[in-house]
C-alpha cells in the first residue's frame, strides 16, 4: 500500500511539474505575441503621425523625461517620412526583448537628389516594468567635447 501512494505521490509531483512547464511556455508565447504587436503598433502610430499614441509605449523612466505633447511635436515634424513597417523577429531574456523591425521610408534631400526612398533595418530593446512591455529608446551618447563651443 505504501508503494503505491509514494507512486501516485511521485505521479502527481510530475504532472504539477509538467502543467507548471506548460504555463510557462504559454507565458513566453503570449509575450513573444504581445511584444510583436506592441512594437508594429508603435510604428504605425508614428508612420500615421500620431506619435501622441505612440507615446503610451515608451518605458515609464523616458515619459518622466519628456511629456507627450513634447514628444508628439518632436516625431511629428521629423523630415523623414516612414511609410511601412515589418517585423523579422525578437530575442527575449527575463524582462527585456530586441526586437528587429524593417522600416520603409522616404527623406526629401531637394536639389537634383530629390526624394529617396529607402528600408533600414530597426533594433529596438523593449523592457518588461510591472508585468507590461515598454519600448525603450536608445540613450543619446555625447562624446566628451561635444556640444561645447571651441
Amino acid at each position: 500500500m505504501k508503494s503505491k501512494k509514494v507512486y501516485f505521490a511521485k505521479t502527481g509531483f510530475a504532472l504539477a511539474l509538467l502543467a507548471l512547464v506548460g504555463c510557462g511556455a504559454v507565458k513566453k508565447e503570449e509575450d513573444a505575441s504581445a511584444i510583436k504587436e506592441k512594437a508594429v503598433q508603435r510604428w504605425h502610430f508614428l508612420i500615421d503621425h500620431q506619435a501622441e499614441k505612440a507615446y503610451d509605449y515608451l518605458s515609464p523612466g523616458f515619459r518622466e523625461t519628456k511629456d507627450r505633447e513634447t514628444y508628439a511635436k518632436e516625431m511629428n515634424a521629423r523630415p523623414v517620412r516612414w511609410s511601412k513597417v515589418s517585423f523579422s523577429s525578437q530575442e527575449c531574456e527575463a524582462d527585456t526583448c530586441k526586437v528587429h523591425l524593417s522600416v520603409d521610408y522616404s527623406l526629401t534631400l531637394g536639389g537634383p537628389v530629390g526624394t529617396v526612398k529607402s528600408i533600414a533595418p530597426v533594433e529596438e530593446t523593449w523592457i518588461r516594468v510591472n508585468g507590461r512591455w515598454y519600448y525603450l529608446p536608445n540613450p543619446v551618447h555625447v562624446k566628451p567635447g561635444q556640444g561645447k563651443e571651441s
